[in-house]
């Protein structure tokens, strides 16, 4: 059975950092792309940033760059997001979930397999 586990969300000031991971079982995602997504209260989900099965292609959403950093650790089927210098609006449950083989996508509608997700709560 595919499982996904995110880990890592919390409470953090504006300008501070979290490391979200997000660990798959059950299957070897090593050849497919791995993406982060984001739901805040009252919106709709949104692609956060996404890396491909080798981790040479990353691409993120225009409101993260220079922030968030993707990364993949295939021998542990485990993506990271690293977010720095957080700020209010990026207050949002934040989804890991699995993409297309060999390739990339920024919408969700190419994601095959979803963690339950992870709080990231900023203060202001």
């Amino acid at each position: 059975q595919v499982q996904l586990v995110e880990s890592g969300g919390g409470l953090v000031q504006a300008g501070g950092s979290l490391r979200l991971s997000c660990a798959a079982s059950g299957r070897d995602f090593s050849n497919y792309a791995m993406g982060w997504f984001r739901q805040a209260p009252g919106k709709e989900r949104e692609f956060v940033a996404t890396i491909n099965w080798s981790g040479v292609m990353k691409y993120s959403a225009d409101f993260v760059k220079g922030r968030f950093s993707i990364s993949r650790d295939n021998a542990k089927n485990t993506v990271y997001l690293q977010m720095n210098s957080l700020k209010p609006e990026d207050t949002a449950v934040y989804y890991c979930a699995v993409g297309p083989p060999y390739g990339t996508s920024t919408s969700g509608q190419s994601y095959a397999y979803w963690g339950q997700g992870t709080q990231v709560t900023v203060s202001s």
